[in-house]
């Protein structure tokens, strides 16, 4: 038996996380495996979606990533699965220009059935012309059915259970709400790093006894098995650059697919700023963006490190650095109090966390007529006391140019801009022209 879906919901912080997470478990505790997919460019719920399958999650994009690209890795990803459960982003329409980059849109290119998740709390049929909106609104989206969230009795479920049946979308459940299951808040999102495996395990024990997962599986089967598209021919010309990647607790922000676009082409290697003395010798460093202004007590004592990274940089090694790498590349980080950690120095700026300010969307970098794809996403403020070069064009979703910039100082390119190449096999080489 194969079954996939599209977990969704009206909006953001419905509960799709949560919901997902339980129904990996749950399918798990069955002896099926299941293969977990993000709608979208998020770093953070890949992890605990990840951490809960015991496989890696795979973002899918359609503003990063061509359509073919999105198709081909969800088929390969999912050829070794009996379940494929995506994860949506935002509200089930939400995307960068109307749908364009939706978890709809992603939806109807891989035919995926959709669940929605819809919060409940004081509703009763009111619900109905949601869901009836919800599943006539675009006749190319499979709605196939509704698990209710915050709904605490029978009573009231029965109330939107009859609600749903008047527009013709079938119920799968509700979710009571349980304090013992909220996952825990960070400044850029939800984290399961301390206690993951037992909060998953609360959250399947939760709504094993109030969703029905057979109900699940059966709608949502596969049975269409005989003509799966072939994945796309894997390049393995194998190069004989070294590139060494940050990655620990403090540089975590990468893309399955961006690192295994790079191990099937180079020799890759991993270090971390805040444990080792040196960086090791490689012909490509990339600094990878994370959770730098949590470790800013030991990134900062690492002297070692710092001063074997600024030698490098000066001495004309190549550098990629995105974010959080770029701040660790410059003069200072300011924590949220005001007090500043000394950093690398490769760059003359600083970046601090005292003013807060959020800054996200999709970005596209123009760089030697060849254009690149990615996002931005920070709270930080960056600072420079003279003028550092910058490359390329930079612009937002509907074209417009943004503030932000990509820094070119020797061979170190830096930006706030999180990059995906994973459809690109010579990124590393375009980028640096070598």
């Amino acid at each position: 038996m194969k079954c996939q879906f599209l977990v969704s919901a009206p909006s953001s912080n419905s509960g799709k996380t949560t919901v997902t997470l339980g129904l990996i478990k749950l399918f798990r505790e069955r002896g099926m495996t299941v293969q977990v997919f993000k709608c979208g460019p998020d770093y953070i719920d890949t992890k605990f979606l990840a951490q809960a399958a015991q496989r890696p999650a795979i973002n899918l994009d359609t503003f990063m990533m061509s359509p073919d690209h999105v198709r081909d890795l969800y088929q390969r990803y999912s050829n070794t699965a009996d379940v494929s459960i995506i994860e949506g982003v935002m509200g089930l329409f939400d995307g960068s220009d109307r749908m364009k980059g939706s978890s709809a849109e992603i939806a109807i290119l891989l035919g995926a059935p959709v669940i929605l998740v819809l919060p409940a709390k004081a509703s009763a049929y009111s619900v109905a012309p949601v869901l009836y909106g919800f599943k006539n609104f675009d006749p190319r989206i499979k709605v196939v059915g509704v698990i209710f969230n915050h709904v605490n009795t029978t009573s009231h479920y029965n109330f939107l259970k009859d609600s749903a049946a008047d527009v013709g979308v079938p119920c799968f459940g509700f979710v009571p709400d349980n304090e013992e299951i909220k996952i825990p808040s960070r400044h850029l999102g939800l984290t399961l790093e301390s206690n993951g495996d037992a909060i998953v395990e609360k959250i399947a024990a939760h709504i094993s006894k109030t969703v029905s997962l057979d109900a699940i599986a059966e709608t949502c089967l596969v049975t269409d098995t005989g003509s799966s598209r072939q994945s796309a021919h894997v390049y393995t010309k194998r190069s004989r650059l070294k590139i060494a990647i940050a990655h620990d607790a403090a540089f975590t922000f990468t893309y399955h697919e961006n690192i295994e676009v790079l191990k099937r082409k180079y020799d890759v290697l991993f270090f971390s700023p805040l444990e080792d003395s040196s960086i090791p010798e490689a012909d490509i460093l990339y600094l990878a963006g994370g959770y730098p202004e949590l470790f800013l007590d030991p990134l900062s004592a690492n002297i070692p490190m710092k001063q074997s990274l600024a030698a490098y940089c000066n001495n004309g090694g190549k550098v990629l650095a995105e974010c959080g790498g770029l701040m660790y590349l410059g003069n200072a980080i300011i924590d949220s109090s005001g007090r500043a950690y000394d950093m690398s120095g490769v760059l003359d700026l600083q970046t601090s966390m005292a003013e807060r300010v959020l800054t996200l969307g999709y970005r596209k970098f123009a760089l030697n007529n060849k254009l690149y794809c990615g996002h931005e996403f920070h709270y930080s403020v960056l600072k420079t006391e003279s003028p550092i070069d910058d490359i390329g064009d930079i612009r937002n979703a509907k074209d417009e140019p943004v503030k932000m910039k990509v820094y070119r100082c020797k061979n170190v390119i830096a930006s706030y801009m999180h990059f995906y190449w994973g459809d690109k096999m010579n990124f590393m080489e375009e980028i640096f022209q070598v």
